[in-house]
């Protein structure tokens, strides 16, 4: 929409409106008599101006949000050609209002609300009307929250609704008493009592020992609230690294070769007789490994968010095994900026996605689905025997930000740059792109601190740093400020209680989330995780946001309850590695079942362009996921359906047996996905059938490339790979391949 001759008529009458408020507040001020027993009052202040603002939708790139509340009456906010629509500033704190002035361009809102809210969810209407007259609308109103918004439900023309200023008024204070957000010392911060930071002096013995005991306690602890960090500045160690559930190791060095173990960082699925199914919730990061003397083999024997990342196993010589090596099974796992110098094996590793990484003696192994893509050393292409998906690069992509330490001593975050068209390590004999923030810019979170806190923090400009453990909230984190970096040590995890929102980023460029459970909490949540809000329109492909090692989990050590676990509504996201489990299993004593950890929907995408890279969705009741957004692309899916439905009555999607795996909405005209497989296991009724895995458009431009469906052990049955087309997986044949459609 281009400017009007309408916005060169605002400006006089927005000043001669003005005039006269600034001449009536002079007169009752010169009328009021001296003495009277009104009290006296603090002026209102202008809360809003350069503060945060979102919207529901821009009509384009020059009309943004944010320029409603820059105090610039030239520049605008416009949204598209639809109602509703929003626009929402955050004041940075809970305040009084007492009067919001809309100052409308041409193209204004016949009927609209004003809203306020403490959380940005739950929002109280404190004026409305269906007959606005546009122009400037100075409104006097009686109000209290955090959050000020206008609601539009119809607009007074046929384009969107665009304001030169959204200007808010009140004072601040309105009845919290939230304690000042603490400055982090960037050399001396507090990573918490369950973050271990060593350095070379560290005695040898007292690593060793605190590594055991970690391990002690958390190899078989995987419903506890228990979440370790182990740090290891630049330097050489000896240490046999055996990781149990919710533990990470990361390296402290800008390049994973700063910090050499001579040992081993492994997982064993001992615990479980050598079957690894079960091995979820750990992690090995920017570190490189050199094996002892005399040993040739590693042992990665993981399955779901488990990620193995910028990692360097030394030693052309070496192998490293994904499974417990001759017996039990794995299922699923990631590899991705490593330089593996010797073999990967993969062994009974049932699939797997390795990207952006270097083999230097190749790869051996499959089952039913591993995804090769931007990978040096990765072996010929072949599906299905053996099933090996190899896509030559990686189209765009982010890696994961981490945390180092200089040779000063201060702790930084490292933010790698965005790679176009990519193949091989960002690192490895390269220096990495990208920038680095100081921790100084960081709040640093620890357990119990209130979403409050963290959401104040956030409004002052602060990144995000969460300390292992179980970060409970009881009101959505709202993430709104462009290129916010949130990170978390050793998997921390928000868990959302008495259904709230876990996180809500707004439909800005360039967050980036990285290294955080979503816990859904006992009372039902209507989504765990949101980015962008319902509606989301601008265009983000220069810098998207992007999720990386972000896990979901509803049901496990609670009943836990969530309607939708993630939903991506801002165009051009990225994920990178993702796993949302709705639980199969759970804590001793704890229930799991069909009406208890209720969860619909898995993963939802609204927004256009959006890419996921090694997505593991598994066990929700209706869709596992549902794409509506266009140009999407996905490379690997892991899905199982869910155990227990428990007839066929109780799982009809109207009168189709079950729910698709991945459906793609019959609105989209263009999406690809890579590498998918699919599994049944209705262990609670195996005669339950699954109509289809993959429910897609039939359209040359939505095209999906080897699919695996599989009925595990044969108990339960999958009719058709996509749409009506593939075999049958039931008893007598339970694993199917198609390689493309359509």
């Amino acid at each position: 929409m281009t400017s009007r001759a309408t916005s060169v008529r605002l400006r006089p009458r927005r000043a001669v409106r003005h005039l006269l408020v600034g001449l009536t507040v002079a007169l009752v001020a010169a009328l009021t008599p001296t003495g009277a027993t009104t009290p006296a009052q603090a002026a209102p202040v202008l809360l809003s101006q350069g503060r945060t603002a979102t919207a529901s939708s821009t009509e384009n790139g020059g009309t943004p949000a944010a320029a409603a509340v820059d105090g610039n009456t030239g520049t605008r906010w416009s949204s598209a050609f639809s109602d509703p629509q929003w626009l929402q500033v955050d004041l940075g704190a809970r305040a009084t209002i007492t009067q919001v002035n809309l100052l409308w361009e041409g193209a204004y809102g016949r009927a609209f609300q004003l809203q306020t809210s403490d959380n940005g969810s739950t929002w109280t209407t404190i004026y409305s009307t269906t007959t606005g007259t546009g122009g400037t609308q100075n409104l006097t109103v009686s109000g209290a929250g955090r959050y000020v918004r206008m609601y539009g439900t119809a607009r007074g023309t046929g384009y969107g609704f665009s304001l030169w200023e959204f200007q808010v008024y009140g004072e601040t204070g309105g009845g919290t008493n939230e304690p000042p957000v603490t400055p982090t010392d960037p050399y001396n911060p507090n990573l918490g009592p369950n973050t271990f930071v060593f350095d070379p002096s560290t005695p040898t013995s007292t690593i060793q020992s605190r590594l055991n005991t970690l391990f002690t306690q958390q190899e078989t602890n995987q419903f506890g609230p228990q979440r370790y960090a182990v740090l290891f500045k630049p330097g050489t160690y000896t240490a046999d690294v055996n990781l149990g559930f919710f533990t990470q190791v990361a390296g402290l060095g800008m390049s994973p070769d700063d910090v050499n173990l001579n040992g081993h960082v492994r997982t064993e699925a001992f615990w479980f007789g050598g079957n690894a199914t079960q091995n979820f919730w750990r992690a090995a990061e920017n570190l490189s490994v050199t094996l002892p003397a005399g040993q040739t083999v590693e042992r990665w024997a993981v399955s779901q968010a488990a990620p193995y990342r910028r990692m360097h196993l030394r030693g052309a010589q070496n192998q490293i095994q994904l499974w417990n090596g001759g017996d039990g099974w794995s299922s699923g796992g990631l590899l991705a900026d490593t330089r593996i110098d010797g073999l990967v094996v993969s062994g009974s590793q049932q699939q797997w996605y390795s990207r952006n990484s270097e083999f230097g003696n190749g790869w051996t192994g499959s089952v039913w689905n591993m995804v090769f893509q931007g990978v040096n050393g990765a072996p010929a292409p072949s599906f299905p025997n053996p099933s090996h998906t190899v896509i030559a690069q990686t189209p765009q992509v982010r890696e994961k930000p981490f945390l180092y330490v200089t040779g000063s001593g201060e702790y930084r975050v490292f933010v790698p740059a965005l790679r176009t068209n990519s193949t091989g390590t960002s690192w490895y004999n390269k220096t990495p792109a990208g920038s680095s923030l100081s921790l100084s810019q960081f709040f640093v979170v620890q357990p119990g601190t209130s979403a409050a806190t963290i959401n104040t923090a956030l409004a002052q400009g602060k990144h995000l740093l969460f300390t292992p453990g179980v970060h409970r909230i009881t009101e959505p984190i709202q993430v709104n400020r462009a290129d916010t970096v949130i990170l978390g040590l050793g998997l921390a995890t928000i868990q959302a209680d008495n259904g709230t929102v876990g996180m809500r980023v707004a439909d800005v460029d360039g967050v980036k989330v990285a290294g955080i459970m979503f816990e859904a909490g006992t009372t039902n949540s209507p989504v765990l995780m949101e980015v962008g809000p319902s509606g989301s329109s601008a265009s983000h492909a220069s810098n998207p946001t992007s999720l990386h090692d972000v896990f979901f989990r509803i049901g496990g050590p609670h009943v836990g309850k969530a309607t939708n676990t993630l939903t991506v509504n801002s165009d051009n996201v990225i994920g990178d590695h993702m796993w949302l489990w709705r639980a199969d299993h759970a804590a001793s004593g704890v229930p799991t079942g069909w009406t208890l950890n209720t969860a619909d929907t898995g993963l939802t995408v609204n927004g256009d362009n959006v890419t996921m890279y090694g997505l593991f969705v598994e066990h929700y009741q209706k869709y596992q996921t549902i794409w509506n957004g266009n140009g999407g692309r996905t490379y690997f899916y892991q899905n199982e359906l869910p155990y227990d439905p428990p007839n066929q009555a109780a799982w009809m999607n109207g009168s189709t047996r079950g729910y698709a795996a991945y459906k793609v909405a019959d609105s989209v005209t263009s999406h690809q996905a890579f590498g998918l497989g699919s599994y049944s296991y209705f262990n609670v009724n195996p005669a339950v059938v699954e109509e289809r895995s993959f429910e897609v458009p039939t359209n040359p431009n939505v095209r999906f490339t080897n699919m695996v469906t599989v009925s595990l052990g044969g108990v339960g049955t999958i009719n058709r790979v996509i749409n009506n087309a593939g075999g049958t997986a039931n008893a007598a044949n339970q694993t199917v391949y198609l390689t493309t459609y359509p």
